[in-house]
């Protein structure tokens, strides 16, 4: 009988003794298979597929012999076929349209992160333009590359317009999208960050607060827009006209010199960090000083917010309990069935840094 059925080693040579010839005849295959590492080990290909798949029921002296045996035949687990065997893959799709901004890619590493911490691997499926065409294709490639579920990141106003339809019996769960009535929604609360650094800066004493946001087709930059027009309602100021950017500091710059025009203009909030940047220069170049003169509040809190001149006020996105939530949500539709649809806030937190004062 095998050992770990025995608790003892069946009489084989060595790995070492017999490492030379590999297997019978001296010849090694192009492919090296179970029963190649049984053999060289002494045990049976069942005990091999055990210490394979972390089975407990093999002594700590047998898995070690069937491990040096891999070693030295260089032979690797063919997971994808286990999977196949027991209907799971431990791996999750991620499917997007941009990885370029700053909460996209946090929001990847943050799921990357997370799910590695559950034993899961992540498989990512960027999206050429946003269509429904592109994503049933992207669901095709995740269906073909075998994985477990899907966390779709689409910033643009898609799925809440019903432009996108996302297939039906895939466990999925869905970043950035007022689509909370259709499906499962893990989102920073956009419009309630914005309301705190508009507050902010009217209690600082700010007659008014002037916008700097993010493209028209964006969802977070919709939402933050939201959230800055509501605030001054609700103290009861003007609402100045909207300066549009596309998250780069150049566009932020060009806003930032449009907005120096206005000597009105004592208190900015830009909806990313990179605008606000952009915004900076700008005002350092028309002579404009911050904060002395005019106020400056980001969104995102970027790495490097604090080594900005000055250093930026802005609003602190948790891009790792996003992840972390996104993967904890898809993980329980995995392991449990289907979720109800809704959405799942994640908080925002101001940080004061010294870009706002109270104005002139």
């Amino acid at each position: 009988m095998d050992a770990d059925a025995r608790g003892h080693r069946p009489q084989a040579a060595p790995v070492a003794q017999r490492a030379s010839s590999g297997i019978p005849g001296g010849r090694r295959k192009q492919r090296v298979s179970m029963a190649d590492v049984a053999q060289l080990a002494g045990v049976s290909s069942q005990t091999v597929s055990r210490v394979s798949n972390g089975h407990p029921a093999v002594v700590e002296a047998t898995r070690q012999q069937v491990l040096a045996a891999m070693r030295q035949l260089g032979y690797r687990p063919n997971s994808a076929a286990r999977a196949l065997r027991y209907g799971q893959f431990n791996t999750i799709g991620v499917i997007l349209f941009n990885l370029s901004t700053t909460g996209n890619s946090r929001t990847v590493e943050a799921i990357a992160t997370h799910a590695a911490m559950e034993g899961y691997a992540i498989t990512l499926i960027p999206l050429g333009a946003p269509t429904q065409d592109n994503v049933l294709g992207a669901f095709t490639r995740m269906g073909e590359l075998a994985v477990d579920g899907v966390i779709v990141i689409i910033e643009v106003h898609l799925l809440d317009t019903n432009t996108v339809v996302l297939p039906p019996g895939v466990h999925a769960v869905v970043v950035d999208s007022d689509a909370g009535d259709r499906y499962p929604v893990v989102d920073t609360d956009q419009a309630d960050g914005a309301r705190k650094a508009v507050f902010h800066l009217l209690d600082l004493g700010h007659r008014t607060v002037w916008h700097v946001a993010g493209p028209v087709e964006s969802f977070a930059s919709e939402r933050r827009a939201r959230g800055w027009r509501v605030a001054l309602e609700a103290y009861g100021r003007l609402t100045p006209p909207i300066e549009r950017g596309d998250w780069s500091a150049e566009s932020g710059y060009r806003a930032g010199l449009r907005l120096a025009e206005h000597p009105d203009c004592t208190a900015v909030f830009t909806a990313n960090d990179q605008m606000a940047l952009g915004v900076l220069r700008a005002l350092h170049e028309r002579g404009r000083r911050v904060p002395a003169q005019v106020s400056v509040v980001g969104f995102d809190d970027v790495s490097d917010a604090s080594a900005y001149l000055p250093p930026l006020t802005t609003v602190h996105q948790d891009f790792a309990e996003v992840g972390r939530r996104c993967v904890r949500g898809l993980l329980g539709q995995i392991r449990n069935g289907p979720a109800e649809p809704g959405t799942d806030l994640v908080p925002t937190r101001l940080v004061v840094r010294a870009s706002t004062a109270p104005p002139p």
